[in-house]
């Protein structure tokens, strides 16, 4: 099955009953605002973007990260109907997943529009696992979060797993978060990613502090080496949420790639599991 890597690199809607979720807290970290990367729904924003908004308000979610498609960044709809029919059901358009190309001003215009606060690069610009190579992008990366501060957005990178690879010795991401500047450029940490390249987001969070303004929140089966639902995989969720001040989290979206029925049944149980971490 083709994951959202995959579907980088290589480039029927559900009714569900309302069941609208509190705001909740979990001792040590905030479980508030549940976000989702609209990835996980890609198949059902396509086919029909409003009513599948409605359907995860409906599910208690609050923040938005929407993500390239064939119908451009905001499936089908202009950035400012995105803006206005979030607004109508109670969501934000917080985020949006998008490539550093020749599209880039208009990226940035279109955001500005949609009134969301992030722009975050979903993956490496150009390919090549060299130290080199990532220095290379830093700078890029560096650039564009200048301008984005232009426009009073944020900019970030996104992570997989191949960004914990090693060149010379080096871990990659690491010198990405060295070569980068904080003042511009956040990371969105891609936590069951990081899980399965077999490291601990916490040792992250430790030695780069509040540099995580963003999470994909995704449960990882590690023998498979794709998502699943929450409380199947590798991830310890609640020890995450009990260290979101260190990380600097601002908001966390939800992302699962693969369903054990479908996606909007997959963000049930993903929702249910959140409220079950209630302190």
């Amino acid at each position: 099955m083709q994951t959202r890597r995959d579907f980088l690199i290589g480039s029927g809607t559900l009714a569900v009953g309302s069941m609208i979720l509190p705001s909740f807290v979990a001792s040590g970290g905030k479980i508030n605002n549940p976000g989702i990367q609209l990835y996980t729904v890609r198949a059902e924003m396509l086919a029909d973007a409003k009513g599948t908004l409605k359907q995860l308000a409906a599910l208690g979610i609050k923040q938005i990260e929407s993500a390239g498609s064939v119908k451009g960044h905001y499936y089908g709809l202009t950035p400012k109907e995105m803006k206005d029919t979030c607004k109508s059901l109670g969501l934000t358009i917080r985020s949006g997943h998008v490539q550093l190309d020749d599209k880039w001003e208009q990226t940035m215009n279109e955001a500005v529009e949609s009134g969301q606060e992030y722009l975050i690069c979903s993956s490496m610009p150009t390919h090549g696992q060299t130290v080199e190579n990532y220095k290379k992008v830093s700078k890029q990366f560096n650039k564009a979060g200048e301008q984005c501060k232009k426009l009073n957005i944020k900019f970030g990178y996104h992570n997989h797993d191949v960004e914990f690879e090693k060149d010379n010795g080096k871990i990659l991401y690491d010198v990405m978060l060295e070569e980068t500047d904080p003042e511009f450029v956040c990371m969105e940490m891609d936590l069951g990613w990081v899980v399965v390249a077999g490291f601990n987001p916490l040792d992250y969070f430790s030695k780069h502090p509040g540099r995580f303004k963003l999470w994909h929140l995704k449960d990882m089966d590690l023998v498979k080496k794709h998502s699943t639902e929450f409380g199947k995989g590798g991830l310890n969720i609640k020890q995450m949420f009990d260290n979101t001040k260190q990380s600097g989290m601002e908001y966390f979206f939800i992302e699962q790639e693969e369903y054990t029925s479908t996606a909007l049944e997959s963000m049930q149980q993903n929702m249910a599991y959140l409220k079950k971490l209630k302190g």
